[in-house]
């Protein structure tokens, strides 16, 4: 996991469709592959949020590890956002709305997510051109 100390990891929920296409689309632009990637469920993700003081069983957002830092909900896709090549760039601007704004539209989606998207049985399994991307899930 000493990748996870380098380059911004992103935690997401391995299990939610919405999530598993956000973790694609930033794959699909992040070309200089900066941001790493694993699923909440994960050893890896678990581990990750402890040393973060963050407790594994009532994870439920997205989480972005980034300079020993953990960023939850919507900073977490505004700093994500901001490593991204193409328009999504623009979303950096929405630092500048009330965190609680932001916040609240986000767990709006984030509520809903499982029955406008639906939901996978397990942990998506990254394809071979993009394993490395994916911290260790064992």
């Amino acid at each position: 996991m000493s990748r996870s100390n380098e380059k911004p990891v992103l935690l997401f929920d391995g299990v939610c469709n919405l999530c598993n296409r956000w973790v694609n689309y930033v794959i699909d632009r992040d070309p200089k592959g900066r941001i790493m990637f694993a699923p909440l469920q994960s050893d890896a993700g678990r581990k990750l949020l402890e040393v973060q003081g963050l407790d594994p069983d009532a994870m439920d957002t997205v989480v972005l590890i980034e300079g020993g830092k953990a960023f939850l909900r919507s900073d977490a896709a505004l700093r994500v956002a901001a490593h991204l090549t193409g328009p999504v760039r623009l979303l950096r601007i929405g630092r500048f709305f009330p965190r609680k704004l932001r916040d609240a539209l986000y767990n709006f989606i984030a509520r809903r997510r499982y029955r406008w998207f639906g939901k996978r049985e397990e942990c998506r399994i990254p394809e071979p051109g993009i394993k490395d991307r994916f911290l260790e899930m064992s």
